[in-house]
């Protein structure tokens, strides 16, 4: 029975503050928004994929599992090749790309595919057309640079990179929701407080809850004309 009260009790100071509530929500989904729609930019996403090639000594020989697996290995060299300043470098000469290598980098994500000998090239821009010409320039310059450095065969493009039509952030309607959600819970921290801060008697429960005193009687209000 105390439970169903308690529960009540508290039922009854939420809808008592539900203003605050509700404006401390509608506040955060504006906010989120203007920030989502007006402020920040669209980024785009558009991949290539590469294949790892073979040394040239063990081209001709058998795939055993020992070579398979450093196969695999190649790839995780590859891929920090791929990011590495020369290779990058290159691609801001080539495609005379007003950026630093600090900058394209964060644009660059590598990473093998499962077990297999194959790396997924991923670059994300604001312009979706920046973003295809990077990851199509990043295979060439890459192959010209990996045999020069290891002395390798290099790697083959399975999929080039095509132009990409949605941005992948930002999120517009899941931003607005987590900030929704965010508002209420917000809003009822903000109530509870508020609530235990207020120490006035406003019921005669009031004196025998926080008291522990029996009440004798009660005075009703009147108006005095």
């Amino acid at each position: 029975m105390e439970e169903t009260i308690d529960l009540r009790e508290y039922f009854s100071i939420i809808k008592k503050r539900s203003k605050i509530i509700v404006i401390i929500t509608l506040i955060a989904m504006l906010v989120s928004a203007a920030v989502s729609f007006f402020m920040l930019s669209p980024v785009y996403e558009t991949n290539t994929t590469l294949i790892v090639n073979r040394s040239e000594a063990v081209q001709d020989q058998n795939m055993t599992n020992d070579e398979y697996t450093v196969s695999q290995k190649l790839a995780t060299t590859y891929g920090e090749i791929i990011k590495s300043r020369t290779v990058l470098d290159e691609v801001i000469d080539e495609l005379k790309l007003d950026m630093t290598y600090s900058q394209l980098a964060s644009m660059v994500s590598v990473s093998p595919v499962g077990d297999t000998q194959i790396i997924n090239i991923k670059v994300q821009d604001t312009n979706p057309t920046k973003a295809m010409n990077i990851a199509n320039a990043i295979p060439k310059v890459f192959t010209k640079e990996v045999k020069r450095i290891t002395k390798a065969n290099g790697a083959e493009v399975v999929d080039k990179a095509v132009l990409p039509q949605n941005p992948i952030k930002p999120n517009k309607v899941m931003n607005v929701a987590i900030a929704t959600v965010l508002g209420v819970m917000i809003g009822l921290f903000l109530v509870f407080v508020l609530e235990y801060m207020d120490t006035k008697m406003k019921k005669p429960e009031d004196i025998t809850k926080h008291l522990d005193l029996p009440i004798l009687g009660v005075i009703p209000k009147e108006d005095i004309a």
